[in-house]
């Protein structure tokens, strides 16, 4: 099983609901969750944010990461958004298992 976790912040939790749609829609991911009023503080432009955002995790299978990585920078505001690939390393066979199922799927039912 070769399963990806992708981590996404997002501006806002509309954001998040957007991209993540889109991602679930497309069968790049078979599902994501959505994490609001999260506190990110970081250096942008050559200071400290302290600023609100979401968190979108989309659950993927490993060989379509590239694809929904590209495709959140597109639908994505940022101009340098955080999107970053965590393998799974163990976890419930079943919900594995589905996750390879459902990301495998192309719009159209074929993978």
């Amino acid at each position: 099983m070769a399963v990806n976790f992708i981590y996404i912040t997002t501006k806002d939790a509309e954001e998040a609901r957007r991209i993540g749609r889109t991602l679930v829609e497309e069968r790049l991911a078979a599902c994501v969750n959505i994490l609001d009023g999260m506190n990110s503080m970081y250096w942008w432009e050559g200071k400290v944010q302290d600023e609100r955002e979401a968190v979108l995790i989309a659950k993927t299978k490993e060989s379509r990461a590239p694809e929904l990585i590209a495709r959140v920078k597109a639908l994505h505001s940022y101009s340098c958004p955080c999107v970053v690939a965590m393998a799974v390393v163990a976890g419930n066979p079943d919900f594995l298992d589905w996750v390879e199922r459902e990301s495998g799927r192309r719009v159209n039912g074929k993978s």
